[in-house]
Order: structure tokens, then sequence, then C-alpha cells
């Protein structure tokens, strides 16, 4: 009899253990688009992970790793931490990530438990890619997804990433068993994420609906009890400002997704979309925010809840072991990069009051950031160069970050240029410079005008020229003045009239002068830019229009954009006579050089 009674407290203890594990919380925290923003910004000397109340600053992954650490702590709830890709590009850390391999380990540390590959990760190519995850999995790391790609079976370029995905480094979906919870993850890579991610050639990737679908099947009849997608595709608002964009369609398309982690349009959702029952989540940049999703669980029927975004601010103390992590990081930074130029991660290059601004969503010609960061390069090039000059141009879109008030360091200036390679090993694009005719240049800033009012990208700013127009007038016949001016001050008359031969060079990093290329494109064939070199020889081989830095020196010897703005704010003056150089105050305002008039 008690054998009975015995067995029967067995059976029932565990029918108990049954029912609470078939019941309880799901807890998904996520991120999206850190772009390597490992400190808190901005300006990063004010950061303060290990004290809480004494700064201004946003986001930071000490802050970050605590946050996951005390939602892990909670008794009861089941945890997952995803990131929705391009967790690179965008700070000093991403600089040695080939051969120094950090950031993923990092991630694993804090708890991240999946991340996919968004387009950054691809724009130093896919060899590159392959370097740092292979650097980063000397120890372990997140679990990569990429679920959409479609290997190139004859051409080899591929064969580096299709390596990883045999090993199981990368997969396209990926199943967690935790607390009898089976959790099933896929990622996509958007159509506009493939669309600026150029150095992902030769990969291609399938329709994301398509494989949405295939991806949903194979988890559900793998039993998983929720279905995550972490898409880099995004969404945006219509012009009726309804929520519209890839993931949305997604959702309305594709059943059986439980949640959708959005990531690549930088979107804050401070409440969750929810279309055809998927719930849809994005929070934002760099993280400035960590989201946070709960689902109930009863039995196999998983419901939707709740869903915050909790700002990642100096309300929250960070993880000391993640932040001393951190810390040597940076004076490996200092060492590899920085020393070269009598720099480290912590040097005072300069300070400003006022905010230098910049949104690429609002009313550009409000800028006071990208006339500054013209007149850097123009001071740069001017600077180092025998042949200087005669128009610097940077487009908005290649500007990533805000100059906060207060005190500078080179990483904060980093942040504002950070993208894009050369042949040497100092990050950042490097310059090029090519040669038009007046009339060509002024169809430049006519076809600028036009393309800027449908793609921010295409909206650029200009130093050493002086330009006007009259909005109210035709296709190509809007520029009514120009006039070169020079480093002096003088200025120059530009006759754009066919007859007039003179060369004028127009300076800018190598990504952006290849528009140059696509004029034709953009104005419908009627018009077509030849870019010459000094001789007005047509140039073909953008790499033959690299600026050469040091002519004494063999080869070429690269300038890099986040190096020029170095530059221009070390030679201001100390205007508070704190040792320290000041924003010059002319750029507390918008200064623009291609203005309207009528």
């Amino acid at each position: 009899m008690l054998k009975i009674k015995f067995l029967f407290l067995i059976l029932v203890s565990f029918s108990l253990l049954q029912d609470a594990q078939s019941q309880g919380k799901i807890v998904i925290l996520h991120t999206n688009d850190l772009h390597s923003h490992l400190e808190g910004f901005s300006p990063e000397s004010q950061y303060t992970p290990l004290s809480v109340n004494d700064d201004k600053t946003s986001g930071g992954f000490a802050r970050i790793a605590a946050v996951i650490k005390k939602e892990k702590a909670n008794v009861g709830n089941t945890v997952f931490v995803v990131d929705a890709g391009d967790f690179l590009m965008g700070t000093l850390f991403h600089t040695v990530e080939a051969s120094h391999g950090f950031q993923l380990p990092l991630m694993k540390m804090m708890g991240y438990d999946a991340v996919c590959l968004g387009n950054h990760e691809f724009d130093f190519g896919i060899a590159k890619l392959y370097d740092l995850i292979k650097s980063s999995i000397v120890s372990p790391v997140p679990q990569l997804l990429l679920g959409n790609a479609v290997f190139n079976s004859k051409d080899p370029g591929d064969d580096p990433l299709e390596e990883l995905f045999q090993n199981e480094v990368i997969k396209r979906t990926f199943i967690i068993e935790r607390d009898g919870i089976k959790a099933g993850f896929f990622s996509l890579l958007g159509i506009n994420a493939i669309d600026v991610a150029p150095y992902s050639a030769p990969l291609k990737f399938e329709k994301q609906i398509r494989f949405a679908r295939k991806a949903v099947m194979e988890l559900k009849q793998q039993g998983c009890n929720i279905i995550i997608c972490l898409s880099h595709s995004g969404l945006s608002r219509g012009k009726n400002g309804a929520w519209e964009g890839e993931d949305y369609k997604l959702a309305q398309k594709v059943k059986g997704i439980d949640l959708i982690v959005s990531g690549h349009t930088h979107t804050v959702l401070d409440k969750p979309l929810i279309v055809n029952g998927t719930v849809i989540v994005q929070t934002g940049e760099y993280g400035n925010n960590i989201g946070r999703v709960t689902f109930n669980r009863d039995g196999q029927k998983v419901t939707f809840e709740n869903y915050e975004l909790i700002p990642v601010d100096d309300r929250i103390a960070g993880d000391e072991e993640t932040e001393k992590a951190i810390s040597e990081q940076k004076k490996y930074i200092s060492g590899k990069i920085l020393s070269r130029f009598g720099l480290d991660y912590s040097s005072q290059v300069a300070e400003t009051s006022v905010l230098l601004d910049i949104d690429v969503q609002g009313n550009l010609d409000e800028s006071n950031l990208g006339p500054f960061v013209a007149d850097a390069i123009y001071y740069y090039i001017n600077k180092h160069s025998s042949a200087g000059a005669d128009v610097a141009m940077v487009s908005a879109g290649i500007i990533r970050d805000k100059v906060y008030p207060g005190i500078q360091t080179p990483a904060d200036i980093f942040r504002v240029m950070p993208l894009g390679s050369g042949r040497d090993d100092v990050p950042g694009y490097p310059f090029s410079r090519l040669y038009v005719t007046g009339r060509e240049l002024k169809n430049i800033l006519e076809i600028l005008l036009v393309a800027a009012k449908s793609n921010s990208d295409y909206y650029c700013f200009f130093s050493g020229i002086r330009a006007q127009y009259n909005p109210d007038k035709g296709l190509l016949r809007k520029v009514i003045n120009i006039e070169i001016v020079k480093p002096d001050g003088t200025t120059q008359k530009v006759d754009f009239s066919k007859k007039n031969k003179t060369l004028y060079s127009i300076t800018a990093n190598s990504y952006m002068l290849e528009f140059i290329g696509i004029i034709k494109q953009k104005s419908f064939g009627l018009i077509n830019v030849v870019p010459k070199n000094a001789k007005g020889e047509k140039v073909t081989d953008m790499t033959t229009a690299v600026i050469d830095f040091d002519e004494g020196r063999d080869g070429v010897q690269e300038g890099k954009e986040w190096l020029a703005l170095v530059e221009y704010l070390k030679q201001m003056k100390d205007e508070d006579g704190n040792g320290i150089p000041d924003v010059e105050k002319k750029y507390h305002e918008p200064v623009q050089a291609v203005v309207a008039v009528k």
C-alpha cells in the first residue's frame, strides 16, 4: 500500500512539474543596428557606465549586458536574446574586427543567443567577413543566421561564406530548446538591404516571402512552440502616415510567424505593430534602446502579452565584466590604429557648445554638420595634395552620426564618417579627384537637386563652391550661377557654356565619386558626365583617381574622411583658454553652398 501511495505521489509531482513547464512566460530581448556602438555616447568622454544618474549619454554594451543579466535572473521566465543585424560598422571598434574578433564573443558573453547578418556586415566584402568571423570563433559566439543566402556554383567568390554554412557557424534556421520550450529562429536580408550591399556579390538571395514560408513550415514540422524571424528588412511610413515596408508585407503574406524582430531602417517602435497576428518590433539604432517582448505559454499555445522599449541610459548601472573587456579593447585600438597619428582613444581633439546636426529624414538644408564635413574635406585635401581641390562634396547618406556638445575624442569624430576601407590598413574610404567641365559641373548640380527629392542619400554638401538655382525652373534649367571659392577667399565665376573647356576638380571619397558614373542613368539619358583626369583624359578605372597624400613616398598614401575631420578641428582656435580647440561659431547655424533664389 505504501509503495502505491509513493508511486502516486511521484506521478502527481511529475504531472505538476510538466504542467509548470507547459505554462509561463517567454521573454525575447532584442536589438538591431548596433553598428559596433559598444560605448555610450555622446560624447564618449562623458560616459560613466558603472555609476548612475551622472551623465546624459545613451547606449553602451555594459548597460545592455546589465539589462540582459537582470532579465535572466527573473525566475519563471524563459529568456531569449537576439539581434536583427548590422551589429558591425560604425565605430573604431569595427576597424580591428577582421584580425582581432572581439564583438561577437563579447555579445555571447553578454547573453545573446542569435544574431543575423545585415547589409553592413558585407561592407568589406565576403573575404573580410570570413576573416572577421574566423577570428571571432576562437571563442564562443552567438549563432549567426543568414536565411535566404543562395551560393553561386560558378563563382568561387562566395566559397568562404559557404564554408561557414557547412560548418554551421552560420545557419538558415536555428532551434533553441530551453525550459521545455522549442523556439525556432530564421533570418532574412531584405530587398533594400541587398541593394545597398554591393560587396555581397557573387552571393545571391532567395526572395524573402518564398524563403520565409519554407522556413516557417520547416520549424513547425520540428515542433517549435514559437517562431521568430530576425529580418534585416525594415519598416517605413507611407505618404498617409500609415506603416508599410518589407516587414509589414512579410507579416501580411506569411502565416505562422509569431514575432518579427525588424532591423535596417533604424525605426523606433515604442508600440508593436500587429499584422495578421504577427507581432513586429524594432528598437531604433546604436543600442539606444533594448526591446522586451513577452509571450504567455499555456501548453502548446503561445499568445502575445506585452512589448516595451527599455531606454539604455544612465539610469542603468552597467555590467563590470563587460566594461572591463571593452576597456582592454580600447587600449588595443589605440595601439593598432590611433597611435600612428599621435592619438589615443581618449585624446581631446576639440569641443563644441552646440549640436552639429544632420537629419536625413528631415530638412537637410538646415544641417550645420554637412557643411562642416565638406569644409573639413576641402581643407584637408588642399593642405596635403599639391593639386588641391576646386570643389569638395559629401553625401548626406555617409554621414552617420552627429557631433554632440562637449569634448570630442577620436572615437566621437570617427563615428561621424566611419564607413569604407581602402588599400591600406587605415580604416575609411580614400579620397579621389576627378575633373569635369563647367557645363558638366552645372549638370551634376542639376541632377542632384532632382535626385535628392527621392532619396536623401543624393543630397550633397559642398565646399569651395557657391551656386544659385531657381526652383521654379524646369529640368536641367534650375542652376543659374556657379562660383568657385578659392582657399584664399577669392572667387571665380564658372562659365558653363559648351565652348568653355576649362576643367574643375571635384573631390570626395572614392565611393561617392562613383556616383558621377550614374548621372546618365538618373537623368534618363539626357546627361552624360565624362569623368576625366587633369589632362582631360577619360577615367575608366576609379582606382587611378585616388589622391596621393604624400607624393614623396612610393605608392599611394591615402587620406581618410575621419582624419580630415580630426585635422580640421585641431587647427581651430581655443576660444576659452582651456587648451582644447573650439568648433568655429560659423557652424553654429546652417551654411548653404547651393541656395535657392527667384
